[in-house]
């Protein structure tokens, strides 16, 4: 039997920036920034996903109907949040 293959878009986002603390929420024509670059991304990925430490991040992604991972505060960079995120789903898969 043949499976398609599916697409899973990561996107790391953090509240404490140096240079632009918030950044994620900042709001673009009537739209925060993070749902503007989850919906980019999910014109071209089967399914995406927002990894944060940051329930100010995580409430603005539920409330547009995205899917949200929350990951330790003690990352260094957003592919570390993103390998975090992928354990995550992981053991969220194997226990169903």
């Amino acid at each position: 039997m043949h499976s398609e293959l599916k697409y899973i878009g990561i996107i790391p986002a953090r509240f404490a920036s140096t240079r632009f603390p918030g950044k994620p929420l900042a709001m673009i024509a009537g739209k925060t920034m993070i749902e503007r670059v989850y919906e980019q991304a999910l014109k071209s990925l089967d399914h995406v996903c927002v990894a944060t430490d940051d329930h100010r991040i995580g409430h603005a992604v539920e409330q547009f109907g995205g899917k949200v991972v929350y990951t330790s505060v003690h990352h260094k960079s957003g592919t570390d949040r993103c390998a975090e995120a992928i354990h995550i789903m992981n053991l969220k898969k194997a226990q169903l």
